[in-house]
């Protein structure tokens, strides 16, 4: 400190792996219970505050859940400072409310029946304590506003209350009574004073008018815009922009930019689809907007590149401002090589300066200003490729594996088979490699994960790092089960937290 020299702090280490631990599970299983088909999860999302969880399954539905450990309920901060327990807890969730999103279809023009499966959920800005989200399935993305109303109920009514309905009109009759024109009736028990009201000997002493003496809220959720007819082929991504006024929707061929207040009309960015489909190659598989440029979007295609575009350079972005791919190793090509290449998903970092992409067999993590390769690679399950085979006999190869960042940027993570999931760290010098279980007991399949050396993300020399494997098994040295798969996860915007869908099973982990 003398003469003005400061203290350089020495470089921290890389922070330590987390210790997963099993949270909450919503919808378990029972030993040998069947799943049905339209329970399975579909698409899961954590709001930007991280209070709001939604989850939507191919039966159309969605399911809100929100975060009940950070209300205090009413109990001041000091007499919880006196209590024995932390303030800061990990994040609880109760279920909050569900609604039908989406029925099945008919396109008759096409011949073609449209799922209701939900393919994708996006939160949008919340305004005046509603809560906001486009839901979409293989065609007509759909705005819903969810909303707690109040259900008032009368009560001090002269009139006996079980004769008496919700809004002050009499209780009829169940059966059908015959009627003249004009509202008549033949039996004149059933004219206008009908004798279904009783009144009391010597009539009433005196009329009492009905008060309001509760009022119940309800959630409601409400349809406000459907955007539909736009999309000849299956929608498979919804984001919305940082602006809070328009998102985009992909399909196979195409990306449309909508503006949440105008649901009949659309305009196309992007058109890859070529003037003779035969001379078609590549789809794109997946798109995004940049977390904090309004006029920056990626999008991913089925050969595993990554385009970044600029809304500002035209009005139709078929030329990209940045294209980011990893050339292919010489001498490793073979029949599956570009099917294993296609990417599936692809995830912004929070501060938008890294892309985290998945493929087949890897994660990818790409920096934005670097355009020649990824900057790290995760080995997800290489053990996988001797049975590549088998997997494409049985059509794995095409299962569309999702991807997440934490929110501070540090670790990534993506689920695999056997209900199994990897969370890896990304920070300078980490070796972080976790293999988990989606079931109450998550680390019932780790296994110690040899340290190799990496290198920081600055670093042009790209990380590879696999993590325990073993051929063919997992870390127990069971055969792997194909059909038991973790597609979607989501990770806590600011908390080290995670949500994984197993079939109807959502699962919540923190460490």
């Amino acid at each position: 400190m003398n003469g003005g020299d400061e203290v350089v702090a020495a470089p921290a280490g890389p922070p330590q792996p987390l210790d997963w631990k099993f949270s909450q599970v919503f919808g378990e299983r029972t030993a040998g219970e069947e799943v049905q088909e339209v329970d399975i999860i579909s698409a899961i999302e954590f709001d930007k505050t991280g209070d709001h969880l939604a989850t939507g399954d191919r039966g159309g539905r969605v399911v809100l859940f929100e975060r009940t450990d950070t209300k205090d309920h009413g109990v001041s901060r000091r007499d919880l400072e006196r209590t024995e327990y932390p303030i800061s807890r990990h994040p609880e969730f109760r279920y909050k409310t569900e609604f039908q999103s989406h029925e099945p279809e008919f396109d008759y023009l096409k011949s073609l029946e449209i799922e209701e499966k939900i393919n994708k959920i996006r939160w949008c800005q919340a305004a005046n304590g509603a809560l906001f989200l486009l839901s979409t399935n293989d065609k007509t993305i759909k705005f819903w506003k969810v909303q707690e109303k109040k259900v008032k109920k009368i009560s001090d009514l002269n009139l006996d209350p079980s004769k008496a309905v919700g809004n002050g009109s009499i209780a009829s009759s169940s059966t059908p009574k015959p009627c003249l024109a004009n509202g008549g009736s033949p039996d004149k028990s059933h004219n206008y004073l009908s004798n279904d009201i009783s009144f009391p000997p010597g009539g009433l002493p005196s009329l009492r008018l009905p008060v309001v003496t509760s009022q119940e809220t309800n959630l409601v959720a409400r349809c406000r815009r459907v955007y539909a007819h736009a999309h000849d082929y299956h929608i498979n991504s919804v984001s919305n922009n940082s602006d809070g006024e328009t998102f985009i929707s992909a399909d196979d061929l195409r990306i449309n930019l909508w503006n949440l207040e105008i649901s009949n009309q659309s305009f196309n960015i992007v058109d890859v689809k070529p003037a003779n489909m035969e001379d078609l190659t590549e789809v794109i598989t997946s798109a995004e907007f940049h977390p904090t440029h309004c006029n920056m979007l990626a999008y991913s295609s089925s050969k595993g590149s990554i385009r970044l575009i600029d809304l500002r350079q035209s009005a139709l972005c078929d030329s990209h401002a940045k294209l980011f791919e990893e050339p292919e190793a010489p001498g490793s090509r073979s029949f599956f090589t570009e099917i294993i290449a296609s990417i599936s998903d692809i995830k912004f970092a929070k501060d938008g300066r890294y892309i985290l992409s998945r493929d087949y067999m890897t994660l990818k993590l790409w920096d934005i200003n670097m355009d020649s390769g990824p900057v790290a690679t995760f080995q997800v399950h290489e053990y996988l490729r001797p049975k590549l085979c088998d997997l494409y006999e049985n059509d794995s190869i095409f299962d569309k594996f999702e991807c997440c960042l934490s929110g501070d940027g540090l670790r990534v993570a993506t689920g695999s088979y056997s209900n199994l999931f990897r969370v890896f760290g990304c920070a300078r010098g980490s070796i972080e490699a976790t293999t988990l279980e989606a079931s109450k007991n998550p680390m019932r399949r780790q296994v110690q994960t040899p340290s190799r050396p990496s290198r920081s993300l600055s670093s042009i020399t790209r990380v590879v790092r696999r993590g325990a494997e073993t051929p063919g098994v997992d870390a127990n040295g069971n055969s792997f089960d194909f059909t038991t798969k973790l597609l979607h996860l989501a990770w806590h915007p600011t908390e080290n937290s995670i949500a994984c869908a197993a079939a109807n099973s959502l699962y919540m982990y923190y460490a």
